[in-house]
């Protein structure tokens, strides 16, 4: 899958990016993540930094933080 979404369950941020990727038609994977940020390597391999949600798009090499960014990036892009 070209399209992974790191996202926490329960946080709005995420849940507005998945939205948006959703009622884009996106086929995408979600990669849940632990609750502790210390707990959030993988988030912190792929993006530099622990927060979510974070969007990597492997097919066009972007990885994106902040759902504001990500929302933007989908219509964009991906729509």
């Amino acid at each position: 899958m070209s399209v992974r979404l790191y996202a926490l369950d329960g946080c709005p941020w995420c849940e507005k990016a998945a939205d948006a990727l959703d009622e884009a038609g996106v086929d995408y994977e979600t990669e849940w993540v632990e609750a502790l940020h210390s707990d959030r390597n993988e988030v912190k391999r792929v993006s530099g930094q622990r927060g979510v949600p974070v969007l990597v798009d492997e097919e066009r090499g972007v990885t994106m933080s902040e759902s504001a960014n990500i929302v933007e990036y989908v219509e964009r892009t991906l729509a």
